[in-house]
């Protein structure tokens, strides 16, 4: 074996003894890495359109051995397990909420999803006991800040830019275009008050000789509340008129309504970041009524929960109270 094949063979050694040790190494940490159990906890039923997140359900393992966990409102959960807790090992999850049966999961800790499927309290009861308070056209009433501009007038104004033709320059500014004749700059303003902002510019020259003239600018102030109008007159006066229209901006409350996803004794639906004043109406045994949402989410028929979309907009989830049915 020549030199270099000698020196080839040690590195290939070298390289299959630290690969060797950086399995052991990841292995052995991985072994010693605590293990988080996650789930999600939702509502037992056949049809998978009701089968609704359940949230503030309370998850703890038999004995103790860790520390309790609450699902959120999309009914997820993170039950964190001690170091000596390894995979594989049997293991008891208790599941309560007062409103759903109490549950039970014997299983073993793994590398897996937990879906837990409870089952509401009232369908324990006897249909045929269940008062007959009927809920129809169930909607959701909220406002949404919008920015709206007034038009509330115009502004007219008028000025004359004296000046005195066929005068020559001599480079002696300001000239006319294209630098023969002495020339007049001359400016004016309009202030549209404060708050208010001007839309619409128009200016134009009315009297005189128009044909000499030139508006150098006209542009209004960084809040649109001072308009200033400049103008070049190379003949004799002119007159000219300039108009805007003024407009406030104004924030009002825009009405939005949204009406709720029904499937069973559920019902959900979502609502924009922007969604203020949330109140809901349905007709109650064939009466309208409005009922107050609040960041509560109380309602005296429906037990409801929010939780945040990726868009940033809330997601509510609500079911019935006891007595209380769809029509």
């Amino acid at each position: 074996m020549t030199r270099a094949h000698k020196i080839e063979a040690f590195i290939l050694g070298l390289i299959v003894i630290l690969a060797a040790a950086g399995t052991y190494v990841l292995v052995r940490w991985e072994k010693q890495r605590p293990i988080s159990l996650r789930g999600a906890v939702i509502v037992r039923d056949k049809d998978p359109r009701k089968q609704l997140p359940i949230g503030g359900v309370t998850v703890y393992p038999e004995g103790n051995i860790a520390p309790e966990s609450k699902s959120d409102s999309s009914g997820f959960f993170v039950l964190s397990l001690p170091k000596p807790i390894r995979r594989g090992r049997p293991i008891v999850l208790h599941f309560r909420h007062p409103q759903y049966r109490p549950l039970d999961l014997n299983d073993y800790v793994g590398n897996q999803l937990y879906i837990v499927r409870m089952v509401p309290l009232n369908n324990t009861q006897d249909t045929k006991q269940q008062p007959a308070i009927k809920l129809a056209n169930v909607r959701v009433r909220y406002t949404v800040k919008a920015m709206t501009e007034l038009n509330i007038g115009s502004a007219v104004k008028t000025f004359q830019v004296e000046n005195s033709g066929n005068v020559p320059c001599n480079k002696q500014h300001p000239c006319s275009p294209d630098g023969r004749w002495k020339a007049t700059l001359s400016s004016t303003t309009l202030d549209a008050g404060v708050g208010n902002q001007f839309r619409d510019i128009r200016a134009s020259c009315i009297a005189g000789p128009c044909p000499f003239t030139k508006i150098e600018s006209d542009q209004s102030s960084p809040n649109g509340q001072i308009l200033t109008l400049a103008v070049r007159n190379w003949s004799d006066t002119a007159t000219f008129l300039l108009e805007a229209e003024v407009f406030r901006p104004m924030v009002t409350q825009a009405e939005h309504w949204s009406y709720p996803a029904i499937f069973g004794d559920g019902f959900s639906f979502t609502l924009p970041a922007s969604a203020e004043s949330v109140s809901m109406e349905a007709d109650v045994d064939g009466q309208t009524i409005i009922f107050p949402f609040g960041p509560s989410l109380s309602l005296s028929w429906a037990t409801c929960n929010d939780g945040t979309n990726p868009d940033e907009g809330r997601i509510y989830r609500c079911t019935l109270k006891p007595g209380y049915r769809f029509q």
